[in-house]
């Protein structure tokens, strides 16, 4: 059967009422065995033992849609996985953490699952990733310049439209590290992720800032067209960004990323290397300047 004779329409998930995984069709067009990486190493690695990055996953799988329907969801795993494959090899450690302190939620139908670089790191993750921890045990008594967070990592895929940008305590993880001059690491729908910074009239720290973001056309129009959501999102990312005068590059997805100050993004799955490579690259150069 050719990738055209293939359904359009979403999967029944026979775990949850009118829930749906992406089509069959969908799925030839934007999953692939293999990831785009190039054996990128790093012979200088970061040695300090003192500065780490915090990876915060999502913990709801089931993102309701407009029209009621749910969207069998969670983080992309060559998303995550990619970009903490390029952190890990340059030396830092990951630590991991939801909201709620439940298992990060993947959207396994993605899971590249002949790349060896995206299963070592799954491997090598999977026991914090199963077991995060609860992000308020983590903030404890709150952040402060000597917390040896160097840079904050939140991946996208739909999932991180489940709470994350709803939550007060990410929104002050993200103040903190604009304060003290540490790293934001994210890319395709997780920039959504900086809506936090917004909650409870809280003032939002990336006005007039420049990134890459999966793009709401394709949540309108395409994504839907081929089955790959089950209907019409309840609220778009790019839309509630431009209302505080981000300017979002692209307009595609062809593995953009981009740095402005201490925020790096990545347009889409297809940017997970290329995220990677730049966050390594740039940690390394911040720990020897």
């Amino acid at each position: 059967m050719s990738d055209e004779q293939l359904s359009r329409a979403p999967v029944p998930d026979r775990a949850e009422d009118d829930a749906f995984f992406p089509s069959a069709y969908s799925l030839t067009k934007y999953t692939s065995s293999k990831t785009d990486f190039d054996g990128t190493t790093y012979p200088k690695p970061y040695k300090g033992g003192k500065w780490k990055i915090l990876m915060i996953g999502s913990q709801e799988r089931y993102l309701m849609m407009k029209g009621g329907e749910f969207f069998s969801t969670g983080n992309h795993p060559v998303e995550m996985l990619l970009p903490m494959y390029h952190l890990d090899a340059a030396g830092f450690e990951i630590e991991v953490a939801t909201i709620s302190g439940d298992p990060v939620k993947f959207e396994w139908w993605a899971f590249p699952h002949e790349d060896e670089a995206v299963k070592a790191t799954y491997k090598k993750y999977e026991k914090q990733l199963k077991q995060p921890k609860k992000l308020a045990d983590v903030i404890g008594e709150g952040f402060t310049a000597e917390t040896p967070y160097l840079g904050v990592f939140i991946p996208g895929g739909h999932g991180v439209l489940n709470g994350v940008p709803f939550s007060k305590q990410v929104g002050d993880i993200l103040h903190w590290a604009q304060a003290n001059k540490r790293f934001t690491i994210s890319l395709c729908h997780g920039p959504a992720s900086l809506l936090a910074t917004a909650v409870d009239s809280g003032k939002f720290a990336y006005e007039g800032y420049e990134m890459c973001v999966f793009p709401d056309s394709l949540d309108t129009g395409a994504n839907i067209e081929i089955g790959y959501i089950p209907g019409p999102m309840a609220w778009l990312v790019g839309e509630n960004l431009r209302k505080y005068n981000v300017k979002i590059l692209n307009t595609g997805i062809t593995g953009q990323v981009h740095r402005d100050r201490l925020l790096l993004t990545g347009d889409s799955p297809l940017a997970s290397n290329n995220l990677g490579k730049l966050a390594a690259t740039t940690l390394l150069e911040a720990v020897e300047a």
